[in-house]
């Protein structure tokens, strides 16, 4: 009878307190900055820098992390990104014109990418490998915490204990995690050692077929929660509150498909929830074209969000399986993944929804996410038999 290993030890519960730290500090301030520039009269456009180069930053922290990584180490790497993340914040604490407040998005931007790709890599290497799924599933849902609570609180908090009390918050979230780097010591060092052996790139990791099409489909499906997270609220034939449940199900109903794809997958095969992963999301935002329905859309954002929380699983773990000596490379590719699709969605349906409107702009945008479906098919081809022992 076999065994299995904990999933959660003392040096992951470490990293899932940095990883709350970290998200809780980036959710806190995401629509509190936009709402800061919209009133001091940068408006609309101004708003859409700030988070413009939060992203940007974002990406290019990921693009340099394995490098980084490979050069310096985890555990400084980590800690620089907590730094980053944290400490220019403060700057908002005075009136700083709109490229000063763009400038320091995209430093947070780039300590929050670097932190990311870092302690997701951590995270693959704690696991035991035969309940990694089923870790990062776990994983998944320390994440979504963050995700539900900071981001509406940030904003409740500006509006009554002003903009400077949730800046000095955001950046106590990102700076009181780097007691818990310090105790990293022993994951650190083996970590930087592989690190250093693989120092292969992600464009070398991409020419794997299996590799790229792993990315692609989860950047589709991410493309599909950029546009959930930024348009859904201000889709109009809702109301405030059904626009809410809506995000509230579709998180919490990610976090339980992300745990239940893990426990799935490490008993069978995590290649062969890509398909079911894809379509859910496809139907949850399919579903959205009766926009107008609130039973629809709270149903609708509930089927998206499993779909969602399976595919990322499944994805994350499929690197993994695929890269086991390069987890830096198979987070950062991962972390990638995620905010390309989540900025090129809401991109993209901006261009469109003008002209379709947002029920049919919702159903365009599930249909379109189908493009990826040969490539989650192809990887169901070579996915390994059942096994129901």
């Amino acid at each position: 009878m076999r065994t299995s290993q904990r999933i959660v030890s003392g040096q992951l519960a470490l990293v899932f307190s940095i990883l709350s730290g970290t998200l809780t500090s980036f959710f806190l301030l995401l629509s509190v900055t936009s709402m800061y520039v919209d009133a001091s009269g940068s408006g609309t456009a101004g708003a859409g820098l700030v988070t413009g180069a939060l992203l940007f930053g974002t990406v290019v922290a990921e693009l340099a992390a394995t490098r980084l990584m490979a050069k310096y180490g985890y555990r400084p790497v980590l800690a620089a990104g907590l730094l980053l993340l944290g400490v220019p914040t403060l700057l908002m604490l005075a009136a700083v014109p709109l490229p000063v407040i763009a400038a320091v998005s995209f430093v947070r931007g780039f300590g929050f990418g670097l932190s990311g790709v870092v302690t997701g890599t951590l995270v693959a290497l704690l696991l035991p490998p035969e309940r990694r799924g089923e870790g990062i599933g776990l994983s998944g849902v320390v994440e979504s915490v963050p995700a539900i609570v900071a981001l509406p609180s940030g904003v409740w908090l500006a509006g009554h204990l002003g903009y400077r009390a949730v800046v000095i918050m955001t950046a106590i979230a990102a700076l009181a995690p780097l007691a818990a780097v310090l105790r990293l010591h022993a994951v650190a060092k083996s970590s930087a050692d592989d690190a250093a052996n693989h120092p292969a790139g992600m464009l070398g990791a991409l020419r794997g077929g299996d590799v790229r099409r792993l990315t692609l489909v989860f950047a589709a499906s991410a493309a599909g929660a950029g546009v959930v997270a930024a348009f859904l609220p201000l889709a109009h034939g809702i109301g405030a509150s059904v626009a809410s449940a809506g995000l509230l199900a579709q998180a919490v109903a990610a976090a339980a498909g992300g745990w239940w794809a893990g426990r799935y997958g490490d008993r069978h095969d995590h290649d062969r929830l890509l398909i079911p992963g894809l379509a859910l999301s496809s139907l949850g935002l399919l579903a959205m074209f009766w926009l107008s329905a609130p039973v629809v859309v709270i149903a609708a954002m509930c089927v998206f969000g499993t779909g969602f929380g399976i595919t990322q699983n499944a994805v994350f773990a499929g690197l993994i399986d695929r890269m086991p000596s390069r987890m830096d490379t198979a987070s950062a590719l991962w972390s990638l993944a995620y905010d390309s699709g989540y900025g090129a969605g809401p991109a993209l349906f901006g261009l469109f929804a003008t002209s379709t409107g947002y029920p049919a702009g919702f159903a365009l945008t599930g249909a379109l996410m189908l493009a990826a479906w040969p490539a989650a098919l192809r990887m169901l081809k070579t996915a390994r038999p059942l096994s129901f022992s």
